[in-house]
């Protein structure tokens, strides 16, 4: 670890925030190491089971051959524990996100937290004529722009979405205003499938000269949200390869919704959230062994009132703070949403 944070950044890196150690200080523990291999363990019964259902072949293809029971028929795969462990172990401790300005290189892992925006809004108040308005690519520039001047937001995750672009080439839209408009490391969370993806690749391989360059200090990591329950849609898997070979980083990160998406229950859903995160991670780790992947979430519960899943619940926050204990039993690097 000591030598990779050496070629990046060095000792003028942002290192983040240390949490407080156990009994010292305001934290939420939500679980004692029992109910954590609780979790674990019921994780591993539901993959091995029920399993996950994968719509591309070549992830099913992937996955067969690392032993997974695949029916190319259905697309449903039964992942057995072994997989599953394998993939934790190779999966990085910490992983660096390095920036256009070395200044700016954050390692996550371990206690250490930063922050970032929060994103892929499709609407906002605009101050200066007073009303809801769609959110358009000069939008996603300008909101890099702001967070560029922020001094405690320490990553660019794209906030908004281009809607004045065509749908299949917003993602690189909105790729090209936050790129031009920020020197922190840029997190992509709106790209359609593998294609746009390696094409945001290779947007960023030319800001920084060539792809031994972006391999060693990767500028750019992307996000992808299975369809809970259990489901990678062909676009997701795609993106999760394509970083995976790319040794881009990738945030797998669900959005359950308890009480709808998944089990009224917190800990029910939890183990819905570890099984589509584990499930991710055994498909990256299959098609490259050690590339850098993230323990994501922005799983919350179902307003039935409302119909609608309130970001900015206590229930979030009981279930990110959850979340991140579960990483750390991993020893994976987390990020999780919020407002």
């Amino acid at each position: 670890m000591l030598e990779l944070i050496g070629t990046v950044g060095g000792e003028n890196m942002k290192r983040g925030q240390k949490t407080r150690p156990s009994g010292s200080g305001l934290g939420l523990k939500c679980f004692g190491t029992e109910e954590l291999v609780d979790i674990h363990g019921a994780t591993l019964k539901v993959l091995q089971n029920t399993g996950i259902h994968v719509f591309s072949r070549p992830a099913l293809e992937i996955l067969a051959e690392g032993g997974a029971d695949a029916d190319f028929d259905t697309g449903r795969v039964r992942i057995p524990p072994h997989m599953v462990e394998s993939a934790i172990e190779s999966a990085p401790l910490y992983i660096i996100l390095a920036a256009r300005d070395p200044l700016q290189d954050v390692y996550i892992g371990g206690k250490k937290v930063h922050f970032t925006t929060f994103g892929a809004g499709s609407k906002f108040d605009d101050p200066f004529i007073g009303r809801i308005c769609g959110s358009t690519k000069t939008d996603v520039g300008l909101t890099a722009l702001v967070c560029d001047a922020l001094k405690n937001v320490d990553i660019f995750t794209s906030t908004m979405v281009a809607t004045d672009m065509p749908h299949d080439t917003s993602g690189l839209h909105e790729a090209e205003a936050f790129l031009l408009n920020t020197s922190k490391h840029c997190h992509h969370d709106h790209l359609e499938d593998g294609e746009a993806a390696k094409r945001f690749f290779e947007m960023a391989m030319t800001i920084v000269g060539g792809w031994e360059h972006l391999r060693k200090r990767p500028i750019v990591s992307t996000m992808v949200c299975p369809s809970s329950p259990f489901q990678f849609p062909k676009g997701v898997c795609e993106i999760i390869m394509e970083s995976a070979r790319a040794g881009i980083p990738v945030n797998i990160l669900p959005m359950v919704m308890a009480g709808a998406t998944g089990p009224v229950t917190l800990a029910g859903s939890l183990v819905v959230h570890n099984a589509e995160v584990l499930g991710g991670i055994v498909l990256h780790q299959q098609t490259k062994r050690g590339a850098p992947v993230i323990y994501g979430s922005s799983s919350t519960i179902f307003d039935m009132t409302s119909l609608t899943a309130p970001v900015g619940s206590p229930e979030l926050g009981m279930m990110s703070a959850a979340v991140a204990e579960i990483a750390r039993f991993y020893l994976l690097p987390s990020f999780v949403g919020g407002t």
